[in-house]
């Protein structure tokens, strides 16, 4: 379902600086991993570029069969939207709608029907345990209530990759906890394939597998 293959990136300044060489990581479908490394190291940019928000200077990124690598922006921005689930720390949710309008957004931009939209929503809302916030807005929500707006907009359209970017990073450890369990539970009731990056080791040990990002690339295990 995901493949990259000696993806190298480097940002140009002074001095070039080679954040990711040769990274090689194979998923399948339903695979849940976590990656964790120091600040820095480039987790954050390996996100970015398998979601074709940036581009490798080197290697192929493969999602389902096509590498993300060689379309151009609008083909990036189709496949972003059809196939791909983002949950970020600072969950984004758009204050002027409601929740169910922002967990609707995914759908809207891929046409679905109103009547069909309608159900997904209420059915992911009550999924994250939201079922009679639907009419809310984001005011009126904790801050985990709005990280399982994230989820629910995240996963509404079963995107077959999920990339969730430290998701608990501004919630108190028992409302992490909370979220991380149901991040998992839904990634494996929608059969995605996911991948957290996270610098909490609570957080990592609820994925099927830790790596972890170093400069000389990924390995097995996580950092002390």
């Amino acid at each position: 379902m995901l493949s990259l293959r000696d993806v190298t990136k480097a940002y140009a300044g002074p001095r070039t600086r080679t954040v990711l060489s040769g990274i090689r990581l194979e998923l399948a479908r339903g695979d849940y991993i976590a990656v964790m490394g120091e600040s820095g190291v480039g987790k954050s940019t390996l996100l970015n570029l398998v979601a074709g928000l940036d581009r490798p200077d080197a290697g192929e990124i493969l999602v389902d069969g096509v590498d993300v690598t060689r379309l151009d922006d609008d083909a990036l921005t189709v496949l972003r939207r059809a196939r791909m689930g983002f949950v970020f720390q600072a969950f984004h949710v758009l204050p002027y709608l409601a929740v169910g309008q922002n967990v609707a957004l995914p759908l809207a931009l891929l046409g679905v029907p109103g009547r069909d939209a309608d159900a997904r929503v209420a059915e992911m809302l009550a999924a994250v345990g939201l079922a009679d916030r639907g009419a809310s807005m984001p005011r009126e929500l904790s801050g985990g209530e709005l990280q399982r707006v994230a989820i629910a907009r995240a996963l509404v359209h079963r995107p077959a990759v999920v990339l969730a970017d430290e998701p608990t990073g501004n919630l108190d450890p028992e409302s992490a906890a909370q979220i991380l369990a149901l991040l998992r539970e839904r990634i494996k009731a929608s059969d995605a394939t996911a991948i957290l990056v996270t610098h909490s080791h609570a957080a990592a040990g609820t994925a099927d597998r830790i790596l972890t990002l170093t400069r000389s690339g990924l390995r097995d295990g996580a950092h002390a």
